[in-house]
């Protein structure tokens, strides 16, 4: 494996390096520590051409101003919280709100936009980053692990730790957004989702805390379906995000890495597996994209031009008592094992 890294800037004073991955297929991945970013992953189709799949920028400028997340990691707590607020042993917490009255991504400064430390290693990058205690309202100081690398076997792995000095909530995750033809919409991608169940919301995109079956709805890729087939059926899911944008209950055994999605792309032949331990997936289809972003070589990136597949513990698991627990306790270890598999159909 060929790791290598170069300048790519500088944030707040602090050097920002880009870490670049290939392996002896030929198969190239690009990190950045800040926001522990992938900015580019080159894959390759049926016939050998090797095309970017993720959407990004060309340059740190265009990450330092994003809005939508870009290939960034996400922390604390990846999803949504409601109200900005939760309770741990009685105690209220209030969070940032910077999603109308919810709270998105970790804050108004998530781990998406901070400056990691890191270092290449074998097959990647290793990033460490120090939450202090109290920031965008957390409690406890968080010291979060993230290795990034590239497989042999052309595989983008994540590889997640965290522990604390204080009883607070983790829930991290990576945002990617995927076009698997490399432009266009991602609206003939082929997906299978192997969730029974996923977790119905209300118009803030705010889980209810019913755990719906999928049948007999356009949430069903049990048996794979086409992503644009029914994305616009009049469903009150569908209108409350403007598409897909849902966390499904993964059906695996989540004790190790379960199959959790697969994505095909029938025109360049490439096909993606999502493995992971996490009990849930954000399918969401970029639904708030809208032209106004200027990705790479001057692309405008235009509603549902990339799907983001989020492996997470489930949205708003704070004030819902039924989820899975995203509470975290001195003397415990968060860990959580991601990978996005590529190869052809």
């Amino acid at each position: 494996m060929d790791v290598s890294v170069r300048s790519f800037g500088s944030c707040e004073g602090k050097p920002v390096d880009l870490y670049r991955v290939e392996n002896q297929n030929g198969m190239v991945l690009t990190v950045s520590n800040y926001g522990g970013v992938v900015t580019g992953l080159q894959v390759p189709d049926r016939a050998g051409r090797f095309e970017d799949v993720v959407l990004g920028y060309d340059t740190l400028a265009g990450y330092l101003d994003d809005g939508a997340h870009l290939g960034a990691l996400v922390g604390r707590y990846g999803n949504r919280i409601s109200a900005g607020r939760f309770e741990i042993d009685g105690k209220p917490y209030a969070l940032a709100k910077n999603n109308g009255s919810n709270h998105l991504h970790g804050g108004n400064v998530g781990f998406g936009r901070r400056v990691w430390e890191s270092e290449a290693v074998d097959s990647g990058v290793k990033l460490i980053y120090v939450s202090p205690d109290g920031e965008e309202g957390y409690p406890g100081c968080l010291t979060a692990e993230v290795t990034i690398g590239l497989t042999e076997a052309n595989a983008l792995t994540l590889r997640y730790q965290a522990e604390t000095d204080a009883t607070t909530h983790v829930n991290l995750t990576h945002h990617g957004y995927f076009n698997l033809l490399g432009s266009g919409d991602i609206l003939d991608h082929e997906l299978t989702l192997y969730a029974d169940l996923f977790t119905p919301v209300d118009s803030g995109l705010i889980p209810t805390g019913e755990l719906r079956a999928v049948d007999d709805t356009p949430l069903d890729f049990r048996e794979g379906a086409l992503i644009g087939e029914r994305i616009d059926d009049e469903n009150d899911q569908l209108v409350a995000g403007g598409g897909y944008d849902h966390n499904f209950v993964l059906s695996g055994d989540q004790d190790e890495q379960g199959l959790a999605a697969t994505v095909i792309d029938s025109l360049s032949g490439r096909r993606m597996d999502v493995f992971t331990t996490e009990p849930g997936v954000q399918f969401y289809t970029g639904n708030f994209l809208d032209g106004s972003i200027v990705g790479k070589h001057g692309k405008r990136y235009e509603k549902r031009s990339g799907l983001c597949l989020e492996t997470q513990h489930f949205p708003d698991t704070p004030n819902q008592p039924s989820f899975p627990l995203t509470i975290l306790r001195p003397g415990e270890t968060y860990v959580s094992k991601t990978d996005y598999r590529f190869g052809l159909i």
